[in-house]
């Protein structure tokens, strides 16, 4: 695609919650023009405010779209903004392309796929990795797969959004399944940190040292490093929340059910969170699994009343 065509994309934007709205102002600074939609009028109001496009319904901001970003939650909301009343599916030029960044279980984002290109349209499974910030920078990780066609046309798209992209195959659901991988592992990381953390506050160690010590040594790992200033602050303010791991780790259960594959780890991670969410944090940030250890444990962490 020529450097001018890639210029002057109308790009429409499903989903303008931190991630979605940073992916959303990274297009428009490429120079799209940029249509967003959200359930949401006061993001939508925001966006219009910074300059771009507002929509009431997926259908109305899909009009005459070359590309559609989707930036939801789930694969029930992800099946809604495609083919539910008012959704993309009704108004979508034929030979555009809707790129999916929820994480799902890849056999839905297979079958997504199917029921999109059965009517003339492209589906490009590209699950996200970074962060609000990152979006906002455009500078995310993108774990996409998908047809050659897909690619191409949503390559303009990519180019504004990501800082890396993978490209992980000819076919949706691999995408899927690398971001599962990821999800996974950060669950998992988030709950051992946490553990490990109201563990060394049950010792009485001085639990900034425990952080300083940690993030230098072996035992470290990204979401120690990441998530663990939340549990020091005693902020659990959502940058992700906890739902969204008894959400994916649930997905995980299921897919390796489903493939007879044991993931004992990943099952008492699902657990912590689940448990997490029991005792009401469930909307708070994942961080707060070391507050519900604390809990258990009568620990007290900064912030505790």
């Amino acid at each position: 695609m020529s450097a001018s065509t890639s210029q002057h994309q109308r790009i429409a934007v499903i989903g303008l919650g931190s991630m979605g709205y940073g992916m959303a102002t990274s297009l428009k600074r490429a120079g799209h023009a940029v249509t967003g939609c959200d359930v949401s009028a006061d993001a939508v109001a925001r966006f219009v405010k910074d300059g771009g496009a507002g929509a009431a319904t997926p259908a109305e901001a899909a009009k005459g779209a070359d590309i559609v970003v989707s930036v939801v939650v789930n694969a029930a909301q992800t099946e809604t903004i495609l083919f539910g009343k008012g959704g993309v599916a009704e108004t979508l030029p034929d030979d555009s392309v809707f790129i999916s960044s929820a994480t799902m279980d890849p056999d839905v984002a297979r079958r997504l796929a199917r029921q999109l290109e059965a009517t003339g349209r492209h589906y490009l499974d590209a699950p996200i990795s970074g962060g609000a910030q990152r979006a906002a920078q455009g500078e995310l990780t993108i774990l996409a797969s998908g047809s050659a066609a897909a690619f191409a046309k949503a390559r303009p798209a990519l180019d504004a959004m990501a800082a890396k992209l993978y490209e992980l195959g000819d076919a949706a659901g691999q995408g899927a399944a690398f971001k599962m991988i990821n999800q996974l592992l950060a669950g998992v990381h988030i709950a051992a940190a946490s553990e490990a953390m109201a563990f060394a506050a049950k010792q009485g160690l001085d639990i900034r040292k425990v952080y300083e010590v940690i993030t230098a040594s072996a035992g470290n790992s990204w979401m120690f490093e990441n998530r663990m200033p939340h549990v020091l602050d005693g902020d659990y303010t959502p940058r992700s929340a906890v739902e969204i791991f008894v959400k994916d780790l649930g997905i995980i259960q299921d897919m390796a059910r489903s493939a007879r594959f044991p993931v004992p780890v990943s099952a008492a991670a699902l657990q912590m969170f689940l448990m997490t969410s029991a005792a009401g944090m469930g909307r708070d940030d994942d961080a707060s699994v070391a507050r519900m250890y604390a809990q258990v444990t009568g620990v007290k962490l900064p912030g505790d009343k």
